[in-house]
């Protein structure tokens, strides 16, 4: 089982001021944003993480350094991890683009949507989700860590949970949260969403203290010889 801790960027002024920074290069965390970052880092300490992955985008980088450098681990950069491209809105007020007819197509039809000038929704899950795939086959029973973009993890989940596309805006995913995904061949699992408190839960147990197979809830169980 591969488990993919999905990891929102911190704060920054762009989201403060509620506009689009897209790829806008030079976009850093404020102070607030790195305070949230050192506190999800702390969160984070005792789970163990075998590769951390990001964005390229500065604002995600900077968040996963906070997670890579206490541990050691190199952050691989992935273009596909990045921010959808929202073309001519890039750095629009969100107030001004809530005006226009395109707004409403973003926000409620999203599965046929494309941002003028920039990628379609559907074209940033498509990317996004192949990416994963491909870390989770680089780590069939690791656990990563993959900080990325807020519609871009939305749009990850909602491929992995069968939400349609078109639903994807109902998901909210705050900076600095955390969403966990457990994939492995038997399907895919969501075992939290914009987690902003304690992680406890994902901290392996001790062998003594895992239950008994016969105790496993039925879905877990091994399948069958035709599996």
């Amino acid at each position: 089982m591969t488990q993919i801790l999905l990891i929102r960027h911190a704060t920054n002024d762009y989201l403060n001021a509620k506009r689009l920074a897209g790829w806008i290069p030079g976009v850093y965390l404020n102070e607030a944003g790195r305070q949230e970052a050192a506190a999800l880092a702390q969160r984070l300490s005792p789970v163990p993480v075998a590769a951390i992955y990001s964005s390229p985008l500065e604002r995600a980088v900077e968040t996963a350094k906070e997670i890579a450098i206490p541990r050691g681990l190199t952050i691989e950069e992935r273009e596909a991890l990045g921010e959808i491209h929202v073309g001519e809105w890039t750095g629009q007020a969100l107030e001004e683009l809530a005006k226009t007819e395109h707004w409403g197509m973003i926000q409620f039809y999203p599965s046929i949507a494309r941002f003028p000038g920039g990628e379609a929704i559907r074209e940033m899950q498509a990317r996004a989700v192949a990416e994963l795939e491909a870390i989770r086959d680089a780590h069939p029973e690791d656990t990563v860590v993959v900080v990325s973009h807020a519609d871009v993890i939305k749009a990850v989940v909602a491929h992995y949970v069968g939400l349609h596309l078109d639903l994807f805006q109902r998901l909210v995913i705050a900076p600095a949260s955390i969403t966990v995904l457990q994939i492995d061949k038997m399907g895919s699992r969501l075992v939290c969403l914009n987690e902003t408190g304690s992680l406890t839960h994902l901290v392996p147990r001790p062998a003594e203290e895992k239950p008994a197979p016969e105790a496993q809830p039925a879905l877990t169980e091994p399948a069958g010889k035709d599996e």
